[in-house]
């Protein structure tokens, strides 16, 4: 698979952009990985890049997202922070990755067994950690006033706490609300299950 042109990204709608990631994780969980030349892409995209989509996720080291999604080189914009939230520097990042260099999709992923949503559920307060952590809390502070016995705090709010990082894309960028308003790229959720590989679209 060669890099992505200019002409091709901008031949990319944000739903052709979505399946792309789909078959991409369907490829990465069959492990039939698309044959594509590294070397060659990074020859390709030195003298400029046209990524498709921007994935939020965390800094989690079985969440690489090129990998899961059978990406190559110059394809996405990688955004990583422990927990996937969401802050001004995130959303400059995201503005960037969208508005200036086309890419049609935002995706924001969550993985379970997350160590970040579970040390905000445990409110373990450390150094700088306890910073990020205050920006999950509000996700686990919905689910517990609404667990029932049986409910799994930690899944549930890992859950919520991607909708509410896409709450805060909407809400603290116009950039990233008109542009997807006008359908010029979608923000969608998603989850990666680090016992397969799967990652399902909310």
């Amino acid at each position: 698979m060669k890099a992505l042109t200019k002409l091709t990204q901008e031949n990319i709608s944000p739903a052709k952009a979505h399946s792309m990631l789909i078959e991409g994780n369907e490829r990465f969980v069959q492990d039939l990985k698309a044959k594509r030349n590294l070397q060659e892409q990074v020859v390709d995209t030195s003298t400029g890049q046209y990524p498709f989509a921007v994935i939020l996720s965390c800094i989690d080291s079985r969440v690489p997202a090129e990998i899961v999604f059978d990406q190559g080189i110059g394809d996405i914009f990688s955004v990583r922070v422990a927990g996937n939230v969401v802050n001004e520097d995130i959303l400059g990042s995201i503005e960037y990755a969208c508005k200036v260099a086309g890419s049609k999709i935002v995706v924001v992923m969550g993985h379970s067994k997350c160590g970040a949503v579970t040390a905000a559920c445990e409110k373990v307060e450390l150094g700088n950690i306890t910073c990020l952590l205050d920006k999950i809390k509000p996700a686990v502070d919905v689910v517990e006033n609404s667990k029932t016995e049986t409910s799994d705090i930690v899944a549930e709010a890992t859950l919520k706490n991607i909708e509410l990082s896409i709450d805060r894309i909407r809400k603290e960028s116009s950039i990233l609300a008109d542009m997807e308003k006008n359908g010029a790229i979608k923000i969608v959720g998603a989850m990666y299950e680090v016992s397969d590989g799967k990652v399902s679209f909310l």
